[in-house]
């Protein structure tokens, strides 16, 4: 007689299981996240099942650090942009996961990647779970790739798709659109839940890691940015790639969140066009083009976005307040980084912004994660509060600490070196690093700098400008 299996509840944010129904997940906090599955225990169910039964395990050989290592083979995507983000092309057997906001272009950018690869002679599948072969047939059309040998299918079931893929030579490429449309015979769930979206992983996982195939699973997001399912999938796979964007512009950043075979925080960066995506070669002179010089309360910010220096616009706008409680919007930037910001610059920059609204923007739609910004978005509020603008030619980039000192910043000479490239003539930048003409191996910086150690300096600069323009 079979064992029963009883229904499982399942938190479809994080996969904690429970045997009863709860309003509040207790391990990530969501409310109505659970939902009850029936013969949900495990993913690995089938599988486990067939095994045969071993009293003792199988010893197997230990090797030490040393010994000979290879390059993984990689398959050059035929897109420049996508393949800095994956560090050089698509490594065989290796599993991508690729999340996005409806229409932001994932299906877009996996199409122009498929035709590159076929028209070159390779196997590529495109299995397409939410849209029929016909509309997969019309975008490929719209992008000018009719006539690209791809592969298409519209299937769901994990088992049907890996006995397809197995006929004749393994794909050199295989996209999966999109992981939370597929089920598993193993899985007595419905498709989209916690366990299917696990075992589906699974079982294409197994698949790439037998034949050699690279596979691209496509992963919807929820509301707050991340992606649907399982975290564990994310760990699962071999690296997991975000293309963010703003509706509004026209850009969309390719950006490698995790890695095993190239650098992360890596980035790619498209132009949406009525021919597909088009790539970005030069990102900072594009997010530099048009920007108002002569007003107050911008300043360029140099950054680094994995091993690519980029420049971007910042904008500030600080007025008076006629409401109780000041406004602090951002966009763009880290809300909780503003504040502190703005806290450090009345608190030892002896500037006043308790009565004013205070509003940053980066211009162009790109969002910048890292610290380095501060000096750069305290310049831009310091011009905008005195309405003094800041030297058009000139460059700002450096951490600020909780007591107002400027701190130093990793690849300060890629920065240097990218400022120079677009023209500037200048850099504001931290002091420890950068107070001699000549970097750290003897060579020449790009451009003059001028070193600042603390908030007040930068304070005292923008006054001193001003005195001089009156």
């Amino acid at each position: 007689m079979a064992k029963q299996r009883h229904p499982a509840f399942v938190c479809q944010e994080c996969g904690a299981v429970y045997n009863r129904w709860k309003g509040k997940c207790e391990a990530c906090g969501g409310w109505n996240t659970i939902t009850e599955e029936a013969g949900s225990a495990s993913p690995m169910a089938g599988p486990v099942a067939t095994r045969p039964s071993r009293a003792k395990g199988r010893i197997f050989p230990l090797e030490g650090l040393q010994g000979e290592t290879k390059e993984a083979p990689r398959t050059p995507s035929g897109i420049a942009e996508l393949d800095r983000v994956t560090g050089g092309g698509f490594v065989h057997g290796s599993i991508i996961l690729l999340g996005g906001d409806p229409g932001i272009g994932k299906s877009t950018l996996l199409m122009q990647a498929s035709a590159a690869l076929a028209m070159r002679g390779e196997r590529v599948a495109y299995i397409s779970g939410e849209e029929a072969v016909a509309q997969v047939r019309l975008r490929a059309e719209r992008l000018g790739l009719g006539q690209a040998p791809v592969e298409l299918a519209s299937e769901t079931n994990v088992e049907d798709i890996i006995a397809t893929l197995s006929q004749g030579r393994p794909p050199a490429l295989a996209i999966i659109d999109s992981i939370q449309t597929m089920w598993t015979e193993t899985v007595e769930s419905a498709p989209g839940t916690v366990t299917q979206v696990r075992g589906s992983a699974q079982a294409l996982i197994r698949f790439a890691k037998t034949t050699g195939t690279a596979v691209i699973l496509v992963g919807h997001v929820t509301k707050d940015g991340q992606i649907a399912g399982p975290r564990v999938v994310e760990h699962m796979v071999d690296a997991v790639v975000s293309f963010e964007g703003d509706t509004g512009h026209h850009f969309r950043i390719l950006r490698a969140v995790k890695n095993r075979f190239g650098p992360t925080d890596e980035i790619g960066v498209f132009e949406m066009s009525d021919q597909g995506l088009r790539e970005v070669p030069n990102p900072s002179e594009l997010f530099l083009a048009g920007r108002d010089m002569a007003t107050a309360g911008t300043a360029v910010f140099a950054g680094m976005e994995g091993t690519r220096p980029l420049l971007v616009e910042i904008q500030a706008l600080v007025a008076p307040s006629s409401l109780g409680t000041p406004r602090r919007a951002v966009v763009g930037w880290d809300q909780s980084r503003l504040s502190m910001v703005l806290a450090v610059l009345e608190a030892h920059g002896g500037l006043k912004l308790a009565m004013h609204d205070v509003y940053l923007n980066v211009a162009g739609g790109l969002r910048i994660t890292e610290p380095a910004a501060d000096l750069a978005a305290a310049a831009a509020l310091v011009s905008s509060l005195s309405g003094n603008p800041l030297p058009p030619d000139t460059v700002y980039f450096g951490e600020m600490g909780l007591s107002g000192a400027i701190r130093p910043v990793a690849q300060e000479q890629a920065r240097l070196k990218e400022a120079a490239k677009l023209g500037f003539s200048s850099a504001v930048s931290p002091q420890p690093r950068l107070e001699k003409s000549k970097n750290s191996k003897g060579e020449r910086l790009p451009l003059a700098t001028s070193a600042i150690g603390h908030i007040t300096d930068l304070v005292a600069n923008v006054a001193a400008r001003r005195r001089k323009a009156s």
